[in-house]
């Protein structure tokens, strides 16, 4: 199979991005400890807050080197990550000023962090957590002497750049956790939708297995009995009529065959790659010696050299089933156009059939679902589970002139589903 990267999971983006909160925050603090050191506006217990600081760059770095691991992270381990950061918070406010520090509205970022991002038990813990060590800085916290005017102007400006940090991490930040949760619920949610087209086909290929393996005996059993009525009966005009019926078993036993010889020839068809051009016009060609009651015309959508892809056999035949779709709402006239971008390309059918109706516009394309009065319903939906497999897309559209528009979107390296 062709090596994806996969992409990481939530929790652990989450903490990449914390400790980049972290990182910053550290930054800030470090720089207003070193100012108030540099400037001496206030008499402040260096040694402990130094401490704590070096603490925190620790924290840092060793929670870098383990996120460069490939073990999971859990939301248990964010959550720890998160009540480290609130206690080395704590900390430094006990040191420098305690409540009265107008930093301490910064225990409202990684609540705000945990309440996006984890389950509430967490953040009911540590929000805990927090209002704990906050009710214990209104008791107690390392006494500061300095100048009432000094105290007050230190106050007034460090409300003001408390706030903007905070806003500035839960705008940034917090969001982009968010996003990421929804991106992987929506890959999730992605999952189970091909895991349910995988076990439909698994049940279409399985009951295709099985009514193969049966109609070979009655089929058999019929090509018997035609050879000995065509001996017993030397009427011509029955015998015209006995050869038709045989070539129509014959016709039906090698279908039969090649359902099992399709499997084994994807398997080891060495794939060739070529213009999308090339390989849309030899399909048609293909198409019209099925259809030749059928007429159509083929447009080239786009300028410059025609992209290369090396299409598997499913991919074509997903590309001759659309067509044949156009083909049974209208054979006349139908349009084939292919253009393409840096990153995709774009085979666009257009019949001038009745359209696709409203009511079941949404039941199109799934299996055992048709409009026709013959057919099972499986030729739209087979076809976009091949186009999905190569990374593209199949939509239908009720063209506003008439008629129905298939697209048929394909990326410019679209291989199928092919094994290295």
């Amino acid at each position: 199979m062709l090596a994806t990267a996969m992409p990481l999971s939530a929790t652990r983006q989450n903490l990449w991005r914390l400790t980049c909160i972290r990182i910053l925050v550290l930054a800030a603090q470090a720089g207003s400890v070193g100012f108030a050191y540099l400037t001496h506006l206030l008499p402040l217990p260096w040694l402990q807050l130094a401490v704590t600081l070096v603490f925190s760059s620790v924290l840092c770095a060793i929670t870098a080197v383990r996120l460069r691991t490939s073990l999971p992270v859990t939301e248990l381990e964010y959550a720890v990550q998160l009540a480290c950061d609130l206690l080395i918070h704590s900390v430094l406010l006990y040191y420098s000023g305690g409540s009265t520090n107008p930093f301490v509205s910064y225990y409202l970022v990684p609540l705000t962090i945990a309440a996006v991002t984890l389950p509430w038990l967490y953040s009911l813990i540590l929000t805990g957590i927090a209002l704990a060590c906050y009710t214990l800085l209104l008791v107690h916290s390392f006494a500061l002497a300095t100048f009432p005017i000094a105290r007050e102007s230190m106050q007034i400006y460090g409300m003001w750049l408390s706030f903007a940090l905070a806003a500035g991490v839960i705008t940034f930040f917090a969001a982009k956790m968010a996003e990421e949760l929804r991106r992987q619920d929506q890959m999730r949610a992605q999952r189970r939708e091909e895991g349910l087209r995988d076990q439909q086909l698994l049940a279409v290929a399985t009951e295709a297995a099985g009514a193969a393996h049966e109609l070979g005996t009655p089929l058999s059993t019929m090509s018997v009995l035609l050879k000995e009525m065509r001996r017993d009966h030397p009427d011509p005009a029955l015998q015209d009529d006995l050869s038709v019926l045989q070539d129509q078993v014959k016709l039906c036993k090698e279908t039969l065959q090649q359902l099992v010889r399709a499997a084994e020839a994807n398997r080891r068809m060495a794939v060739v790659e070529q213009d999308v051009t090339a390989w849309l016009r030899e399909a048609l060609d293909r198409w019209h010696l099925m259809r030749p009651e059928a007429s159509y015309r083929f447009h080239l959508g786009s300028d410059g050299p025609a992209p290369r892809l090396a299409p598997a056999p499913d991919l074509t035949q997903a590309l001759l089933n659309l067509i044949n779709n156009a083909a049974d709402a209208c054979p006349d006239d139908l349009q084939v156009r292919v253009s393409w971008d840096d990153e995709d390309i774009f085979i666009v059918i257009r019949d001038h059939g009745p359209g696709v109706p409203l009511a079941i516009a949404e039941q199109i394309g799934k299996p055992f679902f048709t409009t026709k009065g013959k057919g099972f319903g499986l030729g739209l939906f087979l076809s976009k589970a091949s186009v999905t497999r190569a990374g593209g897309s199949v939509k239908l559209y009720s063209h506003e002139e008439g008629g129905t528009l298939t697209e048929l979107r394909l990326p410019r390296d679209a291989r199928g589903d092919l094994n290295d």
